[in-house]
């Protein structure tokens, strides 16, 4: 089954995305390429309990079972060896990307305490959108009672935009409630 996003996007904001870019070509719009999620444990990802419940949280949020990333050399001020557990990692593409973002801008987010928008500061310099969350617990697949801690997370949407005024028009397309104010 096709994601309700997909189709809007294939139907009408590219069409919208190829006036506003002056794109000769609907190949020439930017696309999302993919949506990789991050949860760093800290202290916690050594303990095999609380890596167990982070995994699982992740993959209700997500829909699909995430890898444990390791450290790949060893800190002594981090207390960090090479090898041991760091965090846990998920890669979404095609039509599961496309749930997420349904999900995330239009159940998720608005459910952030005094939420007044994402930043349009966080774009690298390959157009590519980072921003944080401060509590995984805003996804409504997480079951509340359950959550022993409350977790972080960390989204990158990757763009295949060449300028960050493309990227920043796709995401506002997208309905991603984006706040052109400085911060």
């Amino acid at each position: 089954m096709i994601p309700r996003l997909k189709t809007i996007y294939d139907k009408e904001i590219t069409a919208k995305l190829m006036a506003k870019l002056n794109c000769k070509n609907k190949n020439q719009v930017p696309k999302i390429s993919k949506i990789v999620l991050n949860m760093g444990l800290g202290e916690d990802a050594s303990d095999t309990k609380k890596l167990k419940s982070s995994v699982d949280d992740m993959a209700l949020i997500a829909g699909q079972k995430p890898i444990i990333t390791k450290f790949k050399k060893s800190i002594s001020n981090f207390k960090t060896r090479k090898g041991s557990n760091a965090g846990v990692k998920i890669t979404l593409r095609s039509n599961k990307m496309y749930e997420f973002i349904d999900r995330l801008v239009n159940i998720a987010l608005p459910r952030i305490k005094d939420f007044r928008g994402l930043t349009s500061n966080g774009f690298d310099s390959s157009c590519n959108y980072s921003f944080g969350i401060k509590e995984h617990i805003i996804f409504p697949e997480v079951n509340f009672d359950k959550v022993e801690k409350i977790r972080g997370l960390d989204i990158t949407i990757v763009t295949s935009s060449k300028t960050k005024e493309g990227a920043l028009e796709l995401l506002k397309e997208f309905n991603f409630p984006i706040n052109n104010k400085k911060n």
